[in-house]
């Protein structure tokens, strides 16, 4: 029987701050530098003793290359990075990941920065981001190989000038986070099947003092759960089901806030069977669930002091004699009838019956995310997730979140005319359109159905952002673990309102 591949330990780096004097420039052998100089001034330069050599190797500053590498006069590898005021948190992890990257690839023990910026915030905001693409770096996703990878020889990072507004425990919290999460979605399908999903969070939430209950297809047939239940029709084992993970913090009060994660650790379609290369990858369709669970795991490292609930629907969709069909009708938990018009709609099915069950907890407010729709694609292409809210009057603070974490994530609409287009002649409402364009937005509006209207509620579509060829912001591979900073920056916002 497959097991999980272990997880690997996260990296053990030393975060260390100095004052800025003159053997800062000359750290010990196998250390390098990252210097972040001012973007539009090279007044900074005259701060350093190799102001000539600055001015002779960078040039006009309005034309060169952001960052620059090269060896320093003290023989020391040095990437130099131009930071304007005002610059983006995208643009900022962006930056880190390419100063990171080159004096990683010569395995330094050491890596000293030194910040000449003459503003705290962004020069803290910078530290951070180095502290982020690092982590993201040093991990190594899960590869099914007998030879061990290379380990890691980074010990210690050393910030050297004004540093007091970074906040350190953040960067390594939500960086374990997403590590979980790219490290849970890069698995192959039959090395996290539903089962071995379950277990492994059931392990993990004994060691993190989570209360864990999963509901089986057993208790889900007698709740009536028939929308996620459709999806698991023509699975060859009864493994499926919602696992339910509750962080009870001491001393915390209040309704729950909710995190749900879109969990089918394998997609084929269905009787709508995906074509030609449409299934590969598609084992990382739970991706949603590993940054739900990631996003978890970031609050429980940050001492989140209020309750949270995370409910993962773990699922695969099978083809086989036993498969619903088109035109298929079934109940839902709330007791919702549905028409099917396409089995590779999966995902909205067993998120129906999740967000019913999490909102019969009474919560706060709830956050969701998943690997949906293709339309998210279509619409913002891969740098930036989608995002569908009951509140209208969180639009604003759902962009600002984005902007605020580097997590971008931009309102898509949320209008219920769209519902006229899902009327069905023979249930409630259609799973989705036959034909035409805007998915996502009709996607939002079948999944709206099934949450409370007192319960504030944003859907996050993050098939546009999870994966992106060469990397983004932070992130160096193609699998970014998308969204578990902006769940740890909405979840706070929410907290303090």
């Amino acid at each position: 029987m497959k097991t999980i591949p272990e997880l690997p330990a996260f990296p053990d780096i030393a975060l260390e701050t100095a004052p800025l004097q003159a053997d800062s420039w000359a750290p010990e052998e196998r250390a390098a530098l990252i210097i972040l100089l001012p973007e539009d001034t090279t007044e900074a330069f005259a701060q350093t003793p190799w102001a000539d050599f600055l001015r002779d190797r960078l040039g006009d500053l309005p034309d060169k290359t952001n960052p620059v590498v090269l060896t320093a006069p003290s023989g020391v590898r040095t990437a130099i990075g131009f930071v304007a005021q005002g610059t983006s948190s995208f643009k900022t992890l962006s930056l880190a990941r390419k100063l990171v990257a080159p004096l990683l690839a010569e395995r330094p023990e050491q890596i000293r920065l030194i910040s000449l910026l003459e503003n705290t915030a962004v020069a803290g905001a910078a530290a951070e981001a180095v502290v982020s693409a690092v982590h993201a770096a040093l991990f190594s996703l899960p590869k099914i190989s007998g030879k061990p990878d290379q380990p890691a020889t980074l010990k210690r990072l050393v910030f050297t000038g004004e540093f007091a507004t970074a906040d350190f425990h953040y960067a390594t919290a939500t960086a374990e986070g997403n590590n979980l999460a790219r490290w849970l979605t890069h698995l192959p399908g039959n090395y996290l099947t539903p089962a071995l999903y379950r277990d492994y969070i059931q392990s993990l939430a004994a060691q993190e003092g989570w209360q864990a209950d999963f509901i089986d297809q057993d208790r889900l047939e007698s709740l009536g759960a028939g929308a996620f239940l459709s999806v698991v029709e023509a699975s060859p084992n009864r493994d499926a089901g919602i696992m339910h993970l509750k962080y009870r913090p001491e001393g915390a009060e209040g309704p729950a806030l909710a995190v749900v994660g879109k969990g089918i650790c394998f997609d084929t379609g269905g009787a709508n069977l995906k074509v030609g290369g449409g299934m590969l990858g598609m084992h990382g369709d739970m991706q949603g669930s590993a940054v739900a669970l990631g996003t978890l795991l970031a609050l429980t490292r940050l001492g989140f002091n209020r309750p949270v609930d995370c409910w993962l629907p773990l699922a695969e969709n099978h083809i086989g004699p036993n498969a619903v069909k088109c035109n298929d009708v079934i109940t839902a938990l709330n007791g919702t009838t549905i028409e099917l018009i396409n089995t590779d709609a999966e995902g909205r099915m067993v998120l129906a019956d999740t967000l019913t069950l999490a909102c019969r907890e009474n919560p706060a407010a709830i956050l969701d995310y998943a690997t949906l729709t293709g339309a998210v694609v279509a619409a913002l292409g891969t740098r930036m997730a989608g995002a569908m809210t009951n509140r209208p009057d969180w639009v604003g603070a759902i962009i600002d979140t984005g902007q605020q974490c580097g997590e971008r994530v931009w309102p898509m609409p949320y209008e219920d005319d769209y519902d006229e287009d899902l009327k069905s002649k023979v249930a409630d409402t259609l799973q989705c359109r036959k034909t035409g364009a805007g998915d996502h937005l009709y996607a939002a509006r079948f999944l709206g159905s099934f949450v409370s209207e007192t319960v504030g509620w944003v859907h996050v579509d993050m098939a546009s952002s999870g994966t992106h060829e060469g990397g983004l912001a932070h992130i160096p591979t193609d699998l970014q673990g998308y969204g578990v900073r902006f769940g740890v920056q909405w979840l706070r916002y929410l907290a303090h309102q």
